[in-house]
């Protein structure tokens, strides 16, 4: 056996351990892993190469399902001033949001779980979330106003759909309060918040499709590990092979 086919089996080996811990893993986050965690520096043909040989492939991309609910007489409805616009120079300067829906069985009954998250353009990284059983008012005001808290000097355009939430006297008020531009989709325009949506189609496609989860406690633990490892763990090429939380620091380390 040659050296190239003795390392080639080694990288076979390797890919093969991390697609059984991250099955979603296509060939180019593979390799991108290989590099930054286990210091394999291989090109993306030569990775795509082992796989096909191996037969290791990523799982299916699932179709997002929007569940936006309007409201019959909207306060306040915002013109896109984002305009599809999904880069930012700087943290903190344009953030978007969106409300998913996931499922757990408890028996035969099936219950509802609603996540809401704000997501910043310029590193990706998820600024806050929360969690509730009702895809309510206070569920969108509470990811509002956490983020706030978190982030008391950001004024950003702040891009959401046009669900009622959204478009309530409360939220605007917090909007002007904190001295933000609201922007809002086009009605039935899921591509106007696209950034949002990819990511759901991540999380989705990469923890909860194709599994069962039997309890609130085992869908919320599964939730807040992966926007842990989102943050702090997934590498992504449009931030330099960065995680979110490694991009977002290198921007104040370089300014």
């Amino acid at each position: 056996m040659s050296v190239r086919e003795q390392t080639n089996r080694h990288i076979a080996e390797v890919i093969r351990t991390i697609h059984d811990q991250h099955p979603d893993m296509g060939y180019r986050r593979i390799k991108d892993e290989l590099k930054r965690t286990c210091q394999l520096n291989v090109n993306d043909k030569r990775v795509l190469r082992i796989c096909r040989h191996e037969q290791i492939q990523s799982t299916i991309k699932h179709p997002a399902t929007c569940i936006t609910r309007r409201a019959a007489t909207p306060y306040h409805k915002a013109k896109n001033v984002l305009h599809g616009q999904f880069d930012a120079e700087a943290p903190n300067q344009k953030w978007v949001t969106d409300v998913s829906e996931f499922k757990y069985f408890i028996g035969q009954n099936m219950h509802k779980l609603y996540l809401s998250a704000i997501l910043d353009l310029y590193d990706r990284r998820i600024v806050t979330y929360a969690l509730n059983d009702t895809n309510d008012l206070n569920l969108v005001f509470d990811t509002f106003d956490q983020a706030v808290a978190l982030e008391p000097e950001a004024h950003p355009i702040f891009h959401s759909d046009q669900g009622f939430q959204y478009t309530h006297v409360n939220f605007f008020h917090r909007i002007v309060k904190a001295e933000m531009i609201q922007s809002m989709s086009r009605a039935g325009k899921c591509i106007d918040n696209g950034p949002m949506e990819g990511f759901w189609g991540m999380l989705k496609r990469e923890k909860y499709y194709g599994r069962k989860f039997t309890s609130r406690e085992e869908l919320v633990t599964m939730i807040r590990d992966y926007m842990t490892y989102y943050n702090t763990g997934r590498y992504q090429r449009k931030l330099q092979v960065m995680t979110p939380m490694e991009f977002h620091n290198h921007y104040y380390k370089a300014a």
